[in-house]
């Protein structure tokens, strides 16, 4: 793929992934939206390559910092699912699985953990857990055993996009973009 539409597939799409994070103000969106924002990014990691891949995810990053409307969203985006997916991409060379997974839940259990911390004690947005009747401690232990759950199945619907992605549309980029 030529220089020029690197650069032109990295700034569509780019330009779609902050798209997807200024439609957070949406209040259910605050989670769905900056996961889609980061696959968006998918197909500069195939086309383009992880280095084009982490520049669009630095960009969009710092637009959304910038402009982007919901701070929880933007916290997300910025600590794991923008860079998630060019990570997943890098992540999966290596041969052994086992290692790839035990890297993949430490790099999501940090970038929760991190970002709970971030929203809490940085950010003061109001965390509300007294609506549940338990322990402090016990709930969070909970919540984060159920993100793990939810990262794994996240982790393999990304690989089926992906996938689709590339039996699907990545011919008809190739030939689009070899003339």
């Amino acid at each position: 793929m030529k220089q020029t539409s690197k650069v032109a597939l990295c700034g569509v799409l780019s330009a779609l992934s902050v798209m997807l994070m200024l439609l957070t103000v949406i209040p259910i969106a605050t989670y769905a939206l900056p996961a889609m924002a980061g696959a968006v990014l998918i197909p500069i990691v195939v086309e383009a390559g992880p280095r084009w891949g982490w520049m669009s995810y630095a960009a969009v990053a710092l637009l959304c910092l910038l402009i982007g409307p919901e701070p929880e969203a933007k916290v997300l985006f910025v600590t794991f699912f923008g860079y998630y997916p060019v990570l997943k991409a890098q992540l999966e060379r290596l041969h052994k699985r086992w290692v790839e997974w035990v890297i993949k839940l430490a790099v999501f259990n940090v970038a929760i953990v991190g970002s709970y911390l971030l929203m809490t004690f940085v950010l003061h947005l109001p965390m509300d857990f007294d609506l549940f009747g338990l322990d402090i401690r016990v709930f969070l232990l909970g919540m984060l055993i159920a993100g793990n759950v939810v990262f794994v199945i996240y982790d393999l619907a990304l690989t089926n996009v992906i996938t689709a992605y590339w039996v699907r549309l990545h011919p008809k980029l190739t030939r689009l973009f070899r003339h």
